[in-house]
């Protein structure tokens, strides 16, 4: 079994709601940013353990948070001994427009992992495009290169919807899957 973390910040908790549905499917822990940007005693080292690191933050203005920015510039301390060469690398954003720049967040995620050396995991899953598709169905916003998620900047944390949740969750199985193969 692989070693998953989910590191993430979330502004309004809506991002913390994906973070758990990620979490729940991957079998990981959560590692949650503050408010000022940074970690809680012991995460570092639970990172630095970790076969995969999941990045997760809300997509403001184009891309993640400052606090998630902090925490990515803070990691430049791990990148200069190549601490997290080699692990796998995976992100999930949540943002109010159903576009809302979303794939910039993942693209910065992205961008991130490989200055790192690691390896990348898309979602794996087929959108859900057709004339029959609903709201609700698994991965009904169609991102290929993480997991997404949409919440009305008006909606509270438990009106997320429900197939926004279970592409989290299948998406966190995914990345755990592969961790434990990549791990072999």
């Amino acid at each position: 079994m692989a070693n998953v973390v989910v590191v993430y910040h979330s502004g309004y908790g809506h991002t913390q709601r994906l973070a758990q549905a990620v979490a729940e499917g991957a079998g990981a822990p959560l590692v949650a940013i503050d408010a000022e940007g940074n970690l809680p005693e012991g995460a570092w080292d639970r990172l630095a353990q970790a076969d995969a690191i999941v990045f997760g933050a809300p997509t403001y203005m184009g891309g993640p948070s400052w606090q998630f920015k902090k925490f990515a510039d803070a990691s430049s301390k791990p990148w200069f001994g190549g601490a997290w060469k080699d692990k796998m690398f995976a992100g999930f954003t949540n943002s109010a427009s159903m576009n809302g720049d979303k794939f910039s967040t993942l693209s910065y995620f992205f961008t991130l992992a490989m200055q790192h050396g690691g390896v990348w995991v898309g979602n794996g899953m087929m959108p859900a495009n057709s004339k029959a598709a609903q709201r609700n169905d698994v991965n009904y916003l169609g991102t290929f290169s993480g997991a997404v998620s949409q919440s009305p900047a008006d909606a509270s944390v438990q009106e997320m919807l429900p197939g926004d949740l279970e592409t989290g969750r299948q998406f966190g199985q995914r990345v755990a899957a592969a961790a434990a193969r990549w791990k072999k």
